[in-house]
């Protein structure tokens, strides 16, 4: 009796196998019930008879979104060459199931004779309709990390209206060859929380938390927490978005106790007697609100620990890199300058703390168009010889010749010689002086010319 069942359990097994293996050659070797290729059905066929079914094919290639039709091409015969056959057995393996299916599946072939030029034609066309399909659809909003208040939190994704174009275009791409192809279209997927991307935003924000700064202007350091440099911080493409607007008050509160630019100078004249300058003027340095953000919030990143000011300073007028930061003698001015004096119509040079020169001069007319600005400038460049361009007071042009060109002032004001003046009187510049520039003689000018030099200070008051 044993022997019997054995004998009968063993014949079914191998029943089995025979069943399973011819099933799994039928499979191999034949598509699928509903399977269609270039929209002919090929179910049952092997690859070589769905090949010569339908290489004898031609008609239009209609091309449908969403059953709308929006392209449709010239009539032509697919030729399909004996080495295109190649291609059938490929959609043989792509549509493979190890037991029979009746899912409906679209399969296309290009033929050898494929008007790529029509594909792009009908790609555009794709992508006129989508877009104006989204033209008043809602885009999704991706999940994101961001760094607020020394936390890291996760704003959720918000799903959209908006359809996928690309997903539109990689549709019509799979059924390249088809004489019918139709697009469904579907909505943009937002990306979650959940996502990798999302996760690796929160780790790396992650690393911003609870970091420390020592902020280092001139002579005083400043200690930053993260919170009170970082206002908001986001990842996004491998890249850190700070908001730093917090870091900015902290900034001002340094500029208004250090800096110098904008700001009335105190000034001990060449007789000992201390002023203060008018808060006019382009000589000076603050710390840029910009580049304090950058430099800190990188140090943030790179673990470093203290960051020097001094190469986040900025400046005005022709050179924006500031000047002065280094300077602490004689309230921000240091040694080497030039000062005049208007009322006297002097002006004296200093190098290293030693009067090196004195001159009478004449500047300015003394009228609202012409005057010397008072206040601290710095000399721009130097040029010898050089012409000087501008508009008289009747508004004609001039252009005069000169040895030694020093400009202290964006507005065409400097130091150099005027060989065409003959009024040299304490009070030429009432009603006869210049545009604005310091008049030397030409005797003295080149003396002046060699003892200034590029970014050094001017004092006019």
């Amino acid at each position: 009796m044993r022997s019997n069942i054995k004998y009968w359990l063993t014949g079914l097994v191998a029943l089995l196998i025979i069943l399973i293996a011819g099933m799994y050659i039928h499979q191999t070797n034949h598509f699928n019930k509903n399977v269609t290729i270039n929209n002919i059905a090929v179910g049952g066929l092997t690859a070589k008879q769905a090949f010569e079914k339908v290489k004898g094919t031609s008609g239009a290639t209609k091309v449908y979104v969403d059953n709308k039709l929006v392209y449709q091409s010239k009539p032509m015969k697919a030729k399909f060459t004996n080495d295109d056959e190649q291609k059938f057995n490929q959609a043989l393996k792509k549509q493979f199931s190890l037991l029979p299916s009746h899912k409906a599946i679209e399969l296309a072939v290009k033929p050898d004779n494929f008007d790529e030029s029509s594909l792009n034609t009908a790609k555009s066309k794709v992508t006129e309709q989508v877009q104006q399909l989204n033209a008043k659809r809602k885009a999704p909003v991706d999940a994101y990390a961001i760094y607020r208040n020394d936390k890291v939190s996760i704003v959720p994704a918000v799903n959209g209206t908006k359809y996928n174009l690309q997903n539109a275009i990689n549709q019509l791409n799979n059924q390249a060859g088809s004489t019918k192809i139709n697009i469904v279209l579907h909505n943009e997927k937002p990306l979650s929380a959940n996502s990798k991307t999302v996760k690796n935003e929160q780790q790396q924000l992650e690393k911003l938390k609870g970091k420390k700064v020592t902020y280092l202007v001139q002579d005083k350091k400043y200690n930053f927490a993260s919170s009170q440099i970082i206002t908001e911080a986001t990842y996004r493409n491998g890249k850190f978005n700070f908001n730093t607007a917090a870091l900015n008050k902290q900034i001002k509160k340094i500029n208004n106790e250090q800096a110098t630019l904008g700001k009335p100078f105190k000034f001990r004249t060449h007789s000992g007697a201390e002023i203060t300058t008018t808060a006019n003027g382009s000589y000076g340095w603050k710390i840029s609100e910009k580049k304090a953000g950058d430099s800190l919030t990188k140090a943030i990143i790179n673990g470093q620990q203290e960051v020097n000011g001094k190469n986040d300073i900025e400046g005005t007028g022709y050179n924006t890199t500031g000047l002065g930061y280094n300077v602490t003698t004689n309230h921000g001015i240091g040694n080497t300058y030039a000062e005049v004096l208007l009322a006297d119509q002097r002006a004296y040079f200093y190098k290293d703390g030693k009067c090196v020169l004195e001159s009478d001069i004449v500047s300015g007319t003394n009228n609202e168009g012409n005057k010397t600005p008072k206040g601290v400038w710095y000399i721009m460049y130097q040029q010898s010889p050089s012409v000087l361009r501008g508009q008289n007071d009747d508004g004609s042009s001039y252009a005069s010749k000169v040895n030694y060109w020093s400009p202290f002032t964006e507005t065409g004001c400097g130091f150099h010689d005027a060989s065409w003046r003959h009024n040299w009187s304490k009070t030429a510049y009432l009603n006869d002086g210049s545009h604005g520039c310091i008049n030397m003689q030409p005797s003295i000018a080149g003396q002046a010319y060699h003892d200034l030099e590029k970014d050094e200070p001017v004092i006019v008051y």
